[in-house]
């Protein structure tokens, strides 16, 4: 028993004085490949690095001017969503029970959608799961045993019962483009979190081998997109110029030397993805943001926030100061899409 306590002391001494060795077991799991690296097609576009040498749209340098012009405007920052609004995903094993989570009327349309009832009729939600902060209340549930994922918005839980007003479900994802069908999915675009989201694992492992998603404020009619968006819920009425379409593809420059830049090491992590695998325009919101994979998913399992540790004390809106957002380079419309 003596023993015993002098080990348990000593351990959590060393916890104390090296408490960012706490997250080492994770680090070296990052060394490997991560789920997020290929959930979908390895041909998706999610994976797919934009070539160094490529055609740029037409009016790209007004739509670097609108996106800065956008930043300055709210809040003068790009911000990392973490609590809220950004989508918890629980990566569920083959053995969780399922349940049928029902669609509830948000929008007060006045109908339900019968395809939906069906994509939700037997979901593996585990015990510990709770959807995002935020009005948006997203969720995401991605079994691999299974090859399916499946989203939640506005998601909430009535005397037990799983509800959600919309998502959707992809079946055979290993198999996918990696967006939703028609117009179902949580985002404006129908592209699904899981694609576009940063995670804790990727920053740790200081590579993120896919595009990011990324919500403007102010995007071009709703009728104007472009692939790999399914749709938009952009908003034009006085027809401004050189407003960005949802599912406009960007990257920065790949000429900019990342390493040289006065960055958090977050940020940079980010800005080298932006280079190689670019940005995807999926939804709007009230000032540019990207998402992070949100906490819940870690908390679930009991660990800590994974966020407090890689953000080292920065403010979620500090971790890309200094992005050279006027090197951005932006693509054609429908850029790569499958001919």
């Amino acid at each position: 028993m003596l023993i015993l306590n002098i080990k348990r002391y000593l351990t959590k001494c060393f916890l104390i004085a090296f408490p960012t060795l706490l997250l080492l077991p994770m680090v070296l799991q990052a060394q490997t490949a991560l789920p997020t690296d290929k959930v979908f097609s390895a041909n998706s576009f999610w994976y797919t690095p934009i070539p160094s040498s490529v055609t740029l749209h037409a009016n790209s340098a007004a739509f670097v001017s609108e996106f800065i012009r956008q930043k300055n405007a709210y809040y003068g920052t790009v911000g990392i969503n973490t609590f809220r609004y950004a989508s918890p995903v629980y990566y569920v094993e083959a053995n969780i029970r399922r349940v049928k989570v029902k669609q509830w009327d948000c929008q007060h349309k006045g109908f339900l959608d019968k395809s939906l009832a069906e994509q939700w009729a037997n979901v593996p939600i585990p015990s510990y799961a709770l959807p995002a902060g935020g009005r948006d209340a997203e969720m995401t549930v991605y079994q691999a045993s299974t090859d399916t994922l499946w989203e939640f918005w506005k998601t909430r839980k009535v005397n037990g019962q799983w509800q959600a007003c919309w998502g959707g479900r992809i079946e055979n994802a290993s198999l996918s483009d990696g967006v939703f069908n028609s117009h179902y999915g949580t985002t404006a675009t129908s592209l699904p979190f899981i694609g576009g989201q940063i995670t804790a694992e990727e920053l740790q492992r200081g590579e993120i081998k896919h595009a990011i998603g990324i919500s403007l404020v102010e995007a071009e009619d709703w009728k104007i997109f472009s692939w790999p968006a399914n749709r938009s819920d952009g908003l034009n009425p006085n027809h401004e110029p050189n407003r960005i379409p949802e599912g406009l593809r960007f990257r920065l420059d790949p000429k900019v030397n990342i390493d040289k830049l006065n960055m958090h090491p977050v940020g940079k992590t980010i800005a080298k993805a932006a280079q190689k695998y670019g940005f995807v325009i999926w939804d709007k919101a009230g000032a540019i943001t990207l998402r992070a994979q949100n906490p819940y998913s870690y908390i679930g399992f009991r660990k800590p926030n994974p966020y407090d540790a890689l953000f080292g004390g920065a403010r979620q809106s500090k971790i890309l100061e200094n992005f050279p957002w006027d090197k951005l380079q932006f693509l054609p419309v429908d850029y790569g899409k499958p001919k």
